[in-house]
């Protein structure tokens, strides 16, 4: 009889706040559309002819980012923090709005911008295959097996950053916005933004305080898993919408949609039977690797011909290889230090290389940093502390997944490397949003200790 209390009263906070959501956008969605973007967009280094010198600046620039990542990512975990966050730290560094503001004749020789292009083919493989990894780390049984109350947890930690984007959308987006961009795809994205968790990033936080098995790591993992598979989801609606009219967004969806089916309802089988195949003699050889990376990059370039985004197709392919089998973990060991210690540095680089934060040039932009900071952390702390308290959970517990929820990293960065490559944010826009994702992922360990200090069990 609890139980089925339980169930009718958060599925009816659990529609009120759905519907709600759904009637305030609507809202900020039709004033918003009258208003007009007025920033224009500085176009990304484009590739130069290519010379025989490229081999060597790229090279060189490689050795720098890996040893500048590496030595950033050990300072920064020594001070109790993910060393991915010291990673990219390290990328901002070694772009114009650190290294390029000092010493910008140096900066020219290391990273000339000839590199460019060819970092950014580089921190794009990374970033395909960092998406796999993802996906093989992502156990889709949590998915259906969580509770009401999670899947209550986890909407509400999305909905309310998501409308409080959407609603600053209104403030922002003439002087923002870049131009040609509509409102709505405008105001879409950046409730996104807002609304990200990053899983990866969560996971290794709670894994370095021993929280993984307790109560508390359990509901936020899944949380997690739950938003970033719906952040992805949203994020291939706004891609397809930012790269076509209407009708051709709508064909997009329709392909994706097809698309998702036949990976699931195809591909899916055949992967479980070829896992179970290679569970049996624990041994992956090299044509079978190769086959793997195969499909992997079919995946990737289908997604991208049909109209978002590659990392979908990397994404997707590795979420349907079952999550706890030797194909998964064998997989995982041959990559992840790889991605993690080359590929990922890359990324970083590139994205410091487009994040100029000497463009925040007035207080006024700084007001509006703090303010994007600021309604970041209320949405997903508050969204999150809301309906934990609401389904049952103690006000210790609710502040600490709240906490937990804050954190965004490197998904949050690729979400906007998509943003700024779609010409969606401007560069303005990019460098405030890349500060957010840097502070509410830097605060989370530290918020987390003082939540969690009295009852360290929790």
């Amino acid at each position: 009889m609890k139980d089925g209390q339980s169930f009718a009263r958060v599925s009816l906070f659990y529609l009120f706040i759905t519907g709600i959501s759904v009637f305030l956008f609507y809202l900020i969605n039709w004033y918003g559309n009258s208003l007009f973007s007025g920033m224009n967009v500085i176009q990304g280094v484009s590739a130069n002819t290519v010379h025989m010198n490229h081999i060597f600046h790229v090279l060189s620039a490689m050795v720098v980012i890996v040893i500048v990542a590496q030595i950033l990512g050990f300072l920064f975990k020594k001070i109790g923090q993910p060393a991915v966050i010291g990673e990219v730290v390290g990328g901002i560094v070694l772009g114009p709005s650190l290294l390029g503001k000092l010493f910008p004749e140096f900066m020219n020789t290391i990273m000339p911008p000839s590199t460019a292009p060819f970092l950014h083919i580089i921190a794009q493989m990374g970033i395909i295959l960092y998406m796999f990894i993802v996906g093989l780390e992502l156990d889709l049984r949590v998915l259906k097996n969580s509770g009401h109350k999670t899947m209550a947890i986890s909407h509400s930690s999305i909905i309310v950053p998501f409308l409080l984007g959407a609603f600053l959308s209104l403030f922002i987006y003439q002087d923002l916005a870049a131009t040609g961009v509509s409102f709505t795809t405008f105001s879409l994205f950046l409730g996104v933004s807002l609304s990200i968790t990053a899983f990866p990033v969560l996971a290794r936080i709670l894994s370095d305080k021993n929280l993984t098995k307790t109560h508390l790591g359990e509901v936020a993992l899944t949380c997690a898993a739950i938003d970033d598979v719906t952040a992805w989801c949203l994020l291939a609606i706004i891609v397809s919408l930012a790269q076509a009219d209407v009708s051709g967004g709508l064909s997009t969806l329709v392909y994706t949609v097809i698309y998702i089916g036949a990976i699931f309802l195809i591909l899916r089988p055949l992967l479980t039977k070829f896992s179970s195949y290679v569970e049996k003699k624990k041994h992956l050889s090299i044509v079978e690797l190769a086959l793997i990376f195969v499909g992997v990059l079919s995946s990737s370039l289908v997604t991208e011909v049909v109209g978002i985004h590659a990392i979908f197709g990397a994404f997707l392919f590795g979420a349907v290889i079952p999550h706890d089998g030797y194909l998964s973990h064998n997989l995982s060991n041959r990559l992840e230090e790889l991605v993690r210690v080359l590929f990922l540095p890359a990324f970083f680089a590139f994205t410091g290389m487009k994040t100029e934060i000497g463009l925040l040039n007035s207080w006024g932009d700084w007001m509006i940093c703090g303010l994007i900071i600021l309604l970041a952390i209320i949405g997903k702390f508050g969204g999150t502390l809301i309906a934990a308290k609401f389904t049952g959970a103690s006000w210790k517990e609710s502040s600490a997944l709240g906490i937990l929820m804050n954190t965004r990293g490197l998904v949050e960065l690729i979400v906007l490397n998509i943003g700024l490559e779609l010409n969606i944010l401007s560069p303005r826009l990019f460098a405030m949003l890349v500060i957010m994702a840097l502070v509410t992922t830097f605060m989370t360990g530290p918020l987390l200790e003082i939540v969690l200090k009295k009852n360290p069990s929790k």
